[in-house]
């Protein structure tokens, strides 16, 4: 709740209605927890029609077109491609991987099968030698050969099951490295705490070899990244970071980071955008200790998938630039995000910070929330809808 009210039950995500309703109860706010039961009974009601996919209100820069590429598939989230074409598709609440399929090549997808089911809120996936791996919240699985094996995919291969158990933004993007590892984030189990001291695996980006082995930290004071790539050009990371709760609408911002090595801390939870002392826990350590952002984003505007622009068919301009899906707020009393942005950089400074394609929220009301965006080979760029459960493909051809 900010500004005094919930917002509609169609902006919760189920997760966030669970935790403000339990949160609640513990602190005796009897008013607030009645609010939030009954927005997560709601949102738990069997939806009246499917969201309906309103592509004619995308506002995109001259010469973009925005097409459908796939519908039906659940709650997408984030995706990756193997080398023969198919995109694979994690879900939250459908627990559920998917394999999507353009057969004839005419980008639009043919097939939506389901190869993994019944997992543990499996955002992410990520490709490697032949393999998917998919996230849950405490194990990383494996599925072999699954290209090939699509029609009867096969059980899951236990990659990893040493990840913290906490469920409060216990979801995962993942993804391969040029190092050839695998960094997976772990969210911190709570809106604002220090649980690091714990388990100095929470709020954190660790990486692991391939097999599982090796588990390492990688950065610390994340407070929830789900989405980060590495510069084209120089192999360093970036990622998106969600900035917390409960400090009015205009802040914290969430953020766009840059770790060019390993062991750096980025704040969370003394000091959020580089510059703003958290007023709980603040005091213990001052923001000058930890690595700035490389750009601050809008407050609330839930900034998941990025990447970075790697393809010829956009303007030259656009190559080497940072692509962000922006989910939206889920409480905020005015909504923000819904949308992908655009980072424009020189170098490896964030120069600008502007929306690209933007129109998912509509008068107040949102029909789309943007999770992901990959980059395809002729360099177009798709876009995950996890509320229409839908994926979307930008294109350029000179106006």
């Amino acid at each position: 709740m900010r500004g005094g009210r919930l917002w509609p039950p169609y902006l919760w995500s189920y997760d966030r209605a669970v935790i403000l309703a339990r949160s609640s109860l513990r602190r005796g706010a009897v008013a607030l927890a009645a609010g939030a039961t009954a927005a997560l009974a709601l949102f738990c009601a069997p939806a009246a029609s499917v969201s309906e996919i309103q592509l004619e209100k995308i506002r995109l820069p001259p010469g973009f077109k925005i097409e459908l590429y796939a519908q039906g598939v659940t709650n997408a989230r984030a995706m990756a491609r193997s080398p023969r074409g198919i995109l694979y598709v994690g879900s939250r609440r459908a627990g559920t991987v998917y394999a999507v399929v353009d057969q004839d090549g005419d980008h639009r997808a043919d097939r939506v099968l389901p190869v993994a089911k019944g997992l543990d809120l499996p955002a992410g996936v990520a490709w490697r030698d032949g393999a998917l791996y998919a996230s849950s919240i405490s194990r990383i699985v494996r599925l072999d050969g699954i290209d090939d094996r699509l029609d009867k995919p096969p059980a899951p291969v236990v990659v990893t099951d040493r990840l913290p158990r906490a469920e409060h933004h216990g979801w995962k993007f993942i993804r391969f490295g040029p190092d050839g590892k695998l960094y997976v984030p772990v969210g911190a189990p709570c809106n604002i705490c220090n649980k690091e001291r714990e388990n100095p695996f929470y709020a954190s980006i660790l990486r692991m070899n391939p097999d599982g082995s090796g588990l390492e930290l990688f950065a610390s004071g994340v407070r929830n990244t789900v989405g980060f790539d590495w510069h084209p050009a120089t192999r360093e990371l970036w990622f998106t970071d969600n900035g917390r709760d409960w400090m009015g609408d205009d802040q914290p911002p969430d953020e766009l980071n840059r770790a060019p090595r390993a062991g750096l801390h980025f704040g969370y939870p003394y000091c959020h955008g580089g510059t703003l002392a958290d007023p709980e826990f603040g005091r213990a350590r001052p923001c000058p200790e930890f690595a700035p952002p490389a750009q601050n984003l809008g407050p609330h505007v839930a900034a998941l998938g990025m990447r970075f622009y790697t393809g010829a068919m956009f303007p030259p301009e656009y190559r080497g630039q940072v692509f962000i899906a922006e989910h939206g707020s889920w409480n905020s009393t005015r909504p923000v995000g819904y949308r992908v942005t655009l980072v424009r950089l020189e170098g490896n400074r964030a120069v600008s910070y502007r929306p690209f394609a933007e129109g998912w929220l509509s008068g107040g009301a949102a029909w789309g929330r943007p999770a992901d965006v990959e980059v395809l080979p002729d360099g177009s760029l798709l876009v995950s809808d996890d509320h229409a459960d839908a994926i979307y493909r930008i294109t350029y051809r000179r106006p």
